[in-house]
């Protein structure tokens, strides 16, 4: 009689579970936006990249999309996303691309050379000079310019996340209904932008409907990354990011210089099994003011990360001090549940694995978690 008793409630939790589960499928992108009330920050084509950084840091953000008159030019990826007039239909932009505070940092580590062969002031100002049209696409992030469509189902707005693609725009008035999956073709007048964090944002608020896939280890469960680049406590600012603009990464960890005499500080290294000590993260470059950029380049990427964290910038706006900087990571066992946490609590993109001894083990992106849940959900 026990036995059957334990059997009835295994099989009630068991059918609980799948129903919660089955309504967090029925929801679509226009349920992750209910919240998103941030206006869309864009440049035009013409901003200059001091311009467009300053936008960045002002706004809090890493990435922005470009805007141009229509007719004029080809989108990222042969896309033609347009904003129009509600009332007339008239055209009024062509989102052309996607510009990120990597891209700029990378346009500027281009000019290395020149900048400790001259003024490297001067040649600081002519390189920022340029309009930013011209650097879309030197970063594969610029050509990622994608719309989801409000009726888009969760899982496949996840499937276009866990594929690598960091953020989407929203149509607020689509004119095309039962469209799935990213679109290269919309017009609306006006856009919001999803990003992977705000997909994982909502996912942590239905913690409960999903608590059999996230109560299970990431090594169960697959998340884990295993393959780390990293550069090295000596590694300055800017071959870091010549480094991580040629491997198309957003961000790398920093660990401890070896004793070996020859290893390559302006290289990327096989970060697995080396003791982790910070990260140099695209991120932290929303700090960055252009007028600080010049003394900050040629610093470590460790004495930088520190640096730029205490700028004010990243203090909250009730406290009038910074955040103290920490290590984001976790063990090879923790669950996805916290992970999840570490990420949305921290707003890294990544969570880095680490054993006993602090040692690279992996790590757990955005793009993992996303893809990994997905899978759950669909078996």
């Amino acid at each position: 009689m026990q036995q059957a008793k334990e059997l009835h409630s295994t099989a009630a939790m068991a059918n609980k579970h799948s129903s919660e589960a089955q309504r967090l499928k029925d929801k679509k992108v226009k349920d992750l936006m209910v919240d998103n009330k941030r206006r869309l920050v864009e440049v035009p084509y013409t901003a200059s990249l001091a311009h467009t950084m300053n936008a960045l840091v002002a706004n809090r953000v890493v990435a922005v999309p470009v805007a141009a008159p229509p007719g004029h030019w080809i989108g990222a990826g042969g896309s033609m996303i347009l904003e129009a007039d509600k009332q007339t239909g008239a055209v009024r932009k062509h989102y052309i691309g996607m510009v990120t505070m990597l891209d700029i940092l990378a346009h500027i580590a281009d000019a290395e050379d020149d900048m400790e062969a001259g003024d490297v002031g001067s040649d600081l100002d002519r390189k920022m000079s340029v309009e930013v049209s011209s650097i879309i696409g030197h970063c594969l992030e610029g050509l990622s310019l994608w719309t989801l469509n409000p009726n888009t189902s969760i899982l496949d707005c996840m499937e276009v996340f866990s594929k690598g693609i960091h953020r989407a725009l929203v149509p607020l008035d689509s004119h095309m209904d039962n469209v799935s999956g990213v679109e290269l073709v919309e017009s609306a007048s006006a856009y919001r932008m999803l990003t992977q964090m705000d997909v994982l944002r909502f996912l942590k608020q239905h913690d409960s409907e999903l608590k059999s896939i996230t109560s299970n280890s990431i090594t169960d469960l697959g998340a884990i990354t295993e393959c780390v680049f990293a550069i090295t406590d000596r590694t300055k600012v800017i071959d870091a990011i010549k480094s991580m603009r040629v491997a198309l990464l957003n961000a790398v960890p920093i660990v401890r210089a070896s004793d070996i005499p020859d290893e390559d500080h302006k290289q990327l290294i096989n970060g697995r099994g080396r003791k982790i000590i910070g990260t140099f993260s695209a991120t932290d470059l929303r700090g960055c003011h252009l007028s600080s950029l010049q003394s900050w380049l040629p610093l470590s990427a460790l004495d930088f990360t520190e640096t730029v964290w205490t700028n004010p910038l990243f203090a909250e706006p009730n406290n009038a001090e910074p955040p103290k900087r920490e290590l984001v990571a976790c063990g090879p066992n923790s669950s996805l549940a916290q992970v999840i946490v570490k990420a949305v609590t921290n707003h890294v993109h990544r969570v880095w694995v680490v054993d006993p001894h602090g040692l690279l083990v992996g790590l757990v992106s955005l793009t993992d978690i996303i893809r990994v849940l997905r899978l759950s959900l669909l078996s």
